[in-house]
């Protein structure tokens, strides 16, 4: 009986590793691209190839003569997305803790809360805009926008933490109740530190969703844009590689937070199996 060769690949291996690679090239070049182009000098155009390479982009934009009002959306942005991160961790972990109890109306709450997942941005930042001014306020960052932000990160937070605590076996919470812990104790000690891992993904979200949203801010950030409308102002009035530097910064940004993130979950795993 011939025993079957492992040292050959089959066709299919090489059919899958190029598509693979042709995915990889459409996704990552792009970004490539803008970050090359970023560095054009100040006889260069918006294409390749690369002239004079400079940093003359990048001081473009945080002392703007030429470009929008970069530095003041991204002060927007920045504190817009932090503070909708805050608010979709508290609120879809509170929220998650509840659901593990059935209650009377659970199942039209849970609809409710992820029906705008399914309502297009931009129409529902128009509803949000209309209610302000019934209500006679004016439109914001800090009120309306940021409403807004949250009816598109919570669901995505409720529904990660509806996973995460629905693998949570009640025998962890029992045995530390048998082993005299408080309610307060066992929460602190044992399920925060299993869940941790699903809150960290949940402020990840709320954080890149709410610092990349565009349609449900056109409408509700008001006068002063936050950073994707000023890009996409930029794109109809401004034409010069500072699009490509802001490319760049926002890009290293995002880097930066998911560098964050994989390092928190990195560092309380160690924790928990050194203390093991």
């Amino acid at each position: 009986m011939a025993l079957p060769s492992y040292g050959k690949r089959p066709w299919t291996f090489y059919v899958l590793a190029t598509l693979f690679t042709l995915f990889v090239i459409f996704l990552y070049g792009p970004m490539i691209s803008v970050l090359i182009l970023s560095f054009q000098g100040p006889s260069a155009a918006l294409n390749f190839p690369l002239r004079d390479p400079s940093l003359m982009w990048f001081d473009e934009l945080f002392n703007p003569r030429r470009v929008g009002d970069v530095p003041g959306a991204f002060r927007r942005s920045l504190p817009l997305a932090l503070i909708t991160m805050l608010l979709t961790v508290v609120i879809a972990v509170t929220a998650g803790f509840a659901f593990r109890h059935r209650f009377r109306g659970a199942t039209l709450v849970f609809y409710m809360a992820i029906a705008s997942l399914i309502i297009p941005g931009l129409v529902l930042s128009i509803g949000i805009l209309v209610t302000a001014r019934f209500l006679g306020l004016s439109a914001n960052w800090y009120t309306t926008a940021l409403g807004a932000h949250l009816s598109w990160t919570l669901p995505f937070g409720l529904l990660i933490m509806f996973a995460v605590l629905g693998r949570l076996s009640p025998s962890y919470e029992e045995a530390s109740y048998d082993l005299g812990a408080t309610r307060w104790q066992t929460v602190k000690d044992v399920v925060l530190p299993i869940v941790f891992p699903g809150i960290i993904a949940v402020a990840l979200f709320g954080f890149t969703l709410s610092y990349d949203e565009f349609p449900r801010s056109w409408l509700t950030v008001g006068t002063l844009n936050t950073l994707p409308l000023e890009i996409w102002t930029m794109t109809t009035n401004v034409t010069s590689p500072a699009l490509y530097a802001l490319g760049t910064v926002t890009t290293i940004v995002s880097f930066i937070v998911i560098a964050l993130a994989l390092g928190s979950i990195l560092l309380i795993q160690r924790r928990r199996s050194g203390s093991s």
